[in-house]
C-alpha cells in the first residue's frame, strides 16, 4: 500500500485528517462525558450507515425506539459491537467480518439465516463460480493486509482501502455497506487514529453522499485516479466526522 501515498494530494490530504481527528480529541468536554458522547456518536453512526443503505430515518425516531427497519437495527447491532471487535480486528478480521455481517444482516429480507456470518452471497443470486472464486482471492489478501499492515501506511489509508474493497467485493447477502463502514471504522480504532472509538466517518459519508457514491465508483476502477478520489473522500468524510464530534462537545446535546 506504500506507493499509494506516492498518489498526488495524498500526504496532505490524511495529514489534515489526523491533524483534525486529534484537535476534535482533545477537547475537554470528553475528559468529563466521554461514555454518553460515544454513545450518541455511536447512534448517529449507525442511522448515517442505515440512510446510506437506502433506509434514511431520523436519528429522534431511532432514538425513541419507532424505528423496526431491519437494516437500522442491525447497524445499531454493529455499532454496539465495534469497542468489543477492536482488539480482535488485527488478529483474526474473517471471524470479525462473520460477526459484523450476522449483526448487520440478521432478519433482513432476502438473507437466510444460512447465510448469516459467510462469505457467497452473490453465488446464490446467480454470479458465475469465477467470479466468486474472485471474491474469495481478493477477501484473502485483504484480510492479509490487515493482519500483516505494511510499516509506515497511515491507518486511515487502511481504512479506506478496506472500506472500498469491501463495497466493490460485497461478499455478503444483504447490507454489505454497514459491514464495509464498519471495517472501516474498526481500522481506524485498531490503528490507533481514534482508539476510543468517538470519530465516526459514516456521518462524513452520509453528509458528502453524492461524492461517497462517485468516489467509491472511482475506485472500483482500479486506476490510480479512481483510488485517489477515494482516498481523499474518505479523509474528508473524517474530517466532517471530528468536527461533528467537537459540535457535539460543545454543545453537551447528547444522550445520557
Amino acid at each position: 500500500m506504500a506507493p499509494l501515498l506516492d498518489l498526488a494530494d495524498i500526504r496532505p490530504v490524511l495529514a489534515g485528517a489526523r491533524e483534525a481527528v486529534d484537535r476534535a480529541l482533545r477537547h475537554s468536554a470528553l475528559r468529563r462525558s466521554g461514555g454518553p458522547l460515544a454513545a450518541e456518536i455511536g447512534l448517529r453512526s449507525a442511522v448515517a450507515s442505515a440512510s446510506l443503505e437506502g433506509r434514511g430515518y431520523g436519528v429522534e425516531a431511532v432514538r425513541a425506539g419507532t424505528v423496526t427497519d431491519p437494516v437500522v437495527q442491525g447497524a445499531l447491532r454493529v455499532s454496539v459491537a465495534l469497542e468489543g471487535l477492536a482488539s480482535l480486528w488485527p488478529k483474526a478480521p474473517r471471524q470479525v467480518l462473520a460477526k459484523l455481517h450476522v449483526l448487520a444482516a440478521r432478519g433482513c429480507d432476502g438473507v437466510f439465516e444460512e447465510e448469516l456470518g459467510r462469505p457467497g452471497g452473490a453465488a446464490r443470486a446467480g454470479v458465475a463460480a469465477g467470479v466468486s472464486a474472485e471474491v474469495t482471492a481478493r477477501l484473502d489478501a485483504l484480510c492479509e493486509l490487515i493482519v500483516s499492515p505494511a510499516g509506515g501506511v497511515p491507518a486511515l489509508l487502511r481504512a479506506a482501502v478496506v472500506h472500498g474493497e469491501l463495497l466493490v467485493l460485497r461478499p455478503f447477502a444483504g447490507p454489505n455497506g454497514v459491514v464495509a463502514r464498519a471495517a472501516a471504522r474498526l481500522t481506524l480504532i485498531a490503528g490507533g487514529l481514534d482508539p476510543r472509538g468517538l470519530v465516526a466517518p459514516e456521518i462524513g459519508h452520509l453528509a458528502r453522499e453524492p461524492e461517497y457514491v462517485g468516489a467509491a465508483l472511482a475506485f472500483s476502477t482500479g486506476t490510480p485516479d479512481g483510488v485517489r478520489a477515494w482516498v481523499k473522500h474518505c479523509a474528508a468524510a473524517v474530517e466532517v466526522a471530528a468536527a461533528e464530534l467537537t459540535d457535539l462537545a460543545e454543545s453537551g446535546q447528547w444522550s445520557t
